[in-house]
């Protein structure tokens, strides 16, 4: 089991930053992947951005590359997510996720922290 507990939302204007962080516990944090993800009101979910178990590898979604970046401390059993230059579409409930088994499925969901960007 991993439980996965996100903070740093808010609001912010356009043009702004914001640091997510998104803590976890149960097991060991630096065996696996983490990602984010986010769902904007009346939109599906959407991947934000991956990193795997050493943060030696990143990908990104290309709405976010350049502006975003993702990172953990696995001493701090920690992942967090840098976001700079917001725009008002990065609007939406930011979800943090842990990939325990297989590389890119998310088995374990933290309960979001919403995000909002204003214009």
């Amino acid at each position: 089991q991993v439980q996965l507990v996100e903070s740093g939302g808010g609001l912010v204007q356009a043009g702004g930053s914001l640091r997510l962080s998104c803590a976890a516990s149960g097991r060991t944090f630096g065996n696996y992947a983490m990602g984010w993800f986010r769902q904007a009101p009346g939109k599906e979910r959407e991947f934000v951005a991956t990193i795997n178990w050493s943060g030696g590898s990143t990908y990104y979604a290309d709405s976010v590359k350049g502006r975003f970046t993702i990172s953990r401390d696995n001493a701090k059993n920690t992942v967090y997510l840098q976001m700079n230059s917001l725009k008002p579409e990065d609007t939406a409930v930011y979800y943090c996720a842990a990939a325990t088994l297989v590389p890119d499925e998310y088995d374990y969901w933290g309960q979001g922290t919403q995000v909002t960007v204003s214009s």
